[in-house]
């Protein structure tokens, strides 16, 4: 069974992204410095050769560490989930060719043909839950893995619903001072955690984490949770 995962990058005082997004007014100064901020957060990627080389930025950039984290992140994904809220975003943003070059599902309520892009990327459209998604990611991915892109709240779902197998956390060294958090979703009843791995660089710090049970959630439970895929 292929594996079920989700990276992100964090700010150290714990927010994925600032508040404020409202792609509809990019022009205002107002998002203006929502982009700044999120750029200071994204910061380590854009400076890394396969970042750069899949989202057609210009040859260079940097390699070593946190360029082969991201170049495996790439290649064990076969299929990628991603709420509405997030697509939404990236719709706007994504170059034509978009970044992902395997199919993509979207959680949302849109009645929405699927929607195939340049270089292989093909958005389909959920409209049943979480679990509906997954095995249509499962079934896609060809025994690659299956990434949980986001946003905060996707993600919160499939932890809750036992559905991750394991994350990593970049842990970048800027502090927001409000935004989105991570895992304000999670029931911490449902979700222990084990380190896996920590690395880091001078740019940022991975934390691997895999997910185990708790006594509210029993080993049978996550497996009967997981047996339909």
């Amino acid at each position: 069974m292929s594996t079920v995962f989700f990276s992100v990058n964090m700010s150290l005082d714990g927010y994925i992204a600032p508040d404020g997004m409202d792609i509809e007014h990019a022009n205002d100064p107002s998002y203006r410095d929502w982009l700044a901020r999120w750029m200071g957060l994204q910061a380590w990627t854009f400076r890394q050769q396969f970042f750069r080389e899949n989202l057609r930025l210009g040859d260079g950039g940097e390699t070593g560490r946190d360029n082969d984290l991201l170049e495996r992140t790439y290649t064990r994904t076969g299929a990628t989930i991603l709420g509405k809220r997030m697509f939404d975003g990236g719709e706007q943003f994504w170059p034509e060719e978009a970044p992902f070059h395997t199919p993509v599902f979207v959680l949302t309520t849109q009645l929405r043909p699927p929607w195939p892009r340049p270089g292989g990327t093909v958005f389909h459209f959920v409209n049943d839950g979480i679990h509906s998604a997954l095995r249509q990611a499962h079934s896609a991915a060809a025994g690659r893995d299956v990434r949980i892109g986001g946003g905060a709240e996707t993600i919160g779902q499939f932890l809750n619903a036992g559905l991750v197998d394991e994350f990593t956390i970049s842990i970048t060294p800027v502090l927001l001072g409000d935004g989105i958090r991570l895992l304000n979703q999670v029931d911490p009843r449902r979700v222990a955690l084990e380190i896996n791995d920590v690395s880091h660089s001078p740019l940022v710090s991975h934390l691997h984490y895999r997910v185990t049970d708790t006594g509210e959630r029993s080993p049978a439970s996550r497996t009967a949770a997981r047996s339909e895929f």
